[in-house]
């Protein structure tokens, strides 16, 4: 029986896109990011920012022709996890490796129903970030003082062909625990929630003819969305009028979304 990694939080979800100077001036603008690290590479510009404790690392390929096809994305998610613990169920699940740097791994999104999972033992929210001049924001900051009225990271959302097959693997895989079904009529689909560490992931499927049909259609199995919490979704609503962005009805009832086209590509949702 192959053996279950037990995440121990959710470190930064893992985002590509075009260009980063203007995904960070987007970022600090519409949601009053916070710039914590540069990491320019020699493949690739990578950086980390975070908006209401969810942090993100982003990665701009210098020559983007290589991605221009697929476009923006979620590639994947990090997890603070055992290394050990992660390279036995790795290997146990007969899941390939795509990126080993020895502190981190991440698996190869073909065996993991499109995410390439991180892991490290290691962990972002407490550390001194020179360009912050000391932690992030706290909670407290961002519920009660930011405008936007943020609580963390609520869920991730993952559309899948198979939901059943997906289930599973998480379950397996991440030691998932399922907490709901719902249906997710705004967007033609049903979903399953599990609780992985300090955050659902909720993977959805789709009824029909849809927003999520034709995500899938276009994309693929992975991430769809990131869902953050609000503590007042009327206020994140006024939030969001007063920035112009257009906020539209998210997956799920009484939420927000903002669309990919106004969001670098990428989707962001907000719910109580």
């Amino acid at each position: 029986m192959p053996s279950s990694i037990r995440p121990v939080r959710v470190n930064h979800l893992n985002v590509v896109l075009e260009d980063f100077d203007a995904s960070i001036a987007h970022v600090r603008n519409v949601y009053g990011a916070q710039f914590m690290v540069d990491m320019p590479q020699t493949e690739m510009h990578a950086g980390l920012f975070e908006i209401g404790r969810v942090i993100f690392e982003l990665f701009v390929p210098y020559e983007f022709l290589l991605n221009a096809r697929y476009g923006a994305h979620y590639v994947g998610i990090e997890y603070q996890a055992n290394m050990d613990e992660v390279r036995e169920a790795v290997a146990s699940h007969g899941l390939r490796i795509v990126r080993d740097i020895g502190l981190a791994l991440h698996t190869h999104p073909a065996d993991c129903f499109g995410i390439a999972f991180e892991f490290y033992d290691g962990y972002f929210h407490d550390r001194h970030w020179d360009l912050l001049g000391g932690p992030i924001p706290s909670a407290e900051f961002w519920r009660d003082e930011h405008p936007l009225g943020l609580t963390g990271l609520k869920a991730y959302t993952v559309a899948v062909a198979d939901i059943e097959a997906a289930s599973a693997f998480m379950q397996s895989f991440l030691a998932a625990e399922p907490v709901y079904e719902a249906s997710r009529d705004a967007i033609g689909g049903r979903a399953v929630g599990l609780q992985v560490a300090d955050a659902v992931l909720e993977l959805q499927t789709p009824t029909g003819q849809g927003e999520l049909d034709a995500h899938l259609r276009r994309y693929g199995d992975g991430i769809r969305s990131t869902v953050f919490g609000v503590r007042d979704i009327e206020q994140a609503r006024r939030y969001f009028a007063g920035k112009s962005v257009a906020a539209v009805p998210g997956g799920s009832p009484g939420s927000l979304a903002i669309p990919a086209q106004e969001n670098l590509g990428v989707i962001f949702e907000f719910a109580e």
